[in-house]
């Protein structure tokens, strides 16, 4: 058994996460820590067994309760970072440095920079008193959409599927009202970090798109667009338009708003050759060619339960820290990536609509 700790008790923390944590039959939830003792209070009675998981607070400053307390203990092997952006990093390194195996939260950084220097000092470490990195620390970034059950079937079925892309769309519409529970935390609602919900949630969708690409061996490589503040409250941006291209050069579209009141969508697209696949959290619809030059196809559609895949990475962080490697799906690389082309689209945006290229 792995014993582990849930950093953070906000909404996501709460709902998602703990109940992950608790289903995954390798891990043993310790203690939990909050900057407040209320929040951290509270998250610790939302356990299954209170009475067996410590708690840790910054806020009031209490002998043997901080987090350095917390990482100290010796009965604690990793610990789940789910923070606000702008303070995952000191705490992904502390942790790190502490000895623990880390689960932290997307996006890996605030922005490319921040996380360029986290990676790049994590790549370089050796370890808490180790030589030539012998026992490092794994340190995984939690993109649950890449455990989705339905953009993992998709990804397939655009594998089987095969051919050679020839178009793309990421296409998400919603309105973010101000009784939303995520729009009133504190953090989201008076953003310190870049793009807003764009970032937060952003992230995910590019890392769909992302996902559903790379079956079809094809990575973003160029794109342009234009932001805009639709719902005045969702400062500094909440809208983007962009066109895209992949390395090959075949083009595609990306939009994502969050201040769209009356059209709600969430779809990405893959079309290659031989066929499409278009992907929603629910649903999966493939259209495929009969190959026999016809021009007629094969439709098929096949429906899935809601669930945003946080169990699923989860236990697939509990069994890397049990096999000593990481699943490659949560690399801090592939985080990364999804970061870059999110304050690609950003700085696009902001620069009119300027060619921005990735990797570059």
């Amino acid at each position: 058994m792995v014993g582990i700790a849930l950093l953070g008790a906000g909404i996501f923390a709460r709902e998602e996460h703990l109940p992950a944590i608790e289903a995954t039959p390798s891990l043993t939830l310790k203690a939990v820590y909050s900057r407040s003792q209320r929040s951290a209070e509270a998250l610790a009675a939302a356990c299954k067994d209170p009475s067996s998981v410590a708690v840790y607070y910054d806020e009031p400053a209490t002998l043997g309760k901080s987090l350095s307390d917390l990482l100290a203990r010796a009965d604690v092997a990793a610990v789940d970072v789910v923070l606000p952006i702008l303070r995952q990093p000191d705490v992904v390194r502390a942790a790190l440095q502490a000895g623990k195996h880390v689960l932290s939260e997307k996006p890996v950084a605030g922005d490319v920079a921040a996380a360029r220097a986290l990676i790049g000092w994590y790549e370089a470490w050796e370890g808490p008193g180790q030589q030539g990195g012998a026992g490092k620390p794994l340190w995984g970034v939690a993109e649950n959409w890449r455990f989705m059950e339905s953009l993992r079937y998709a990804a397939r079925r655009v594998g089987e599927i095969g051919g050679q892309v020839v178009s793309f769309r990421l296409v998400q519409h919603g309105f973010m009202r101000e009784d939303n529970k995520y729009f009133n935390t504190e953090w989201r609602k008076t953003p310190a970090h870049q793009g807003g919900f764009l970032l937060d949630a952003g992230v995910h969708f590019v890392a769909g798109l992302r996902f559903l690409l790379a079956a079809a061996g094809q990575s973003i490589r160029q794109l342009a667009g234009f932001t805009a503040l639709l719902n005045k409250p969702l400062v500094p941006v909440d809208t983007v338009h962009a066109a895209a291209v992949t390395q090959d050069g075949k083009p595609g579209t990306i939009t994502m708003s969050f201040g769209t009141e009356f059209k709600s969508a969430m779809e990405i697209e893959i079309v290659t050759t031989k066929g499409a696949v278009v992907w929603s959290p629910t649903e999966v619809k493939t259209t495929v060619g009969k190959g026999d030059g016809s021009g007629d196809t094969v439709e098929e559609k096949k429906e899935f339960p809601r669930n945003f895949g946080v169990a699923a990475e989860v236990a697939a962080f509990a069994q890397a820290v049990e096999a000593g490697e990481l699943d490659r799906l949560q690399s801090p690389s592939e985080a990364f990536i999804d970061l870059e082309i999110l304050q690609a689209l950003l700085e696009s945006g902001a620069g009119g609509g300027v060619v921005k290229t990735i990797g570059a």
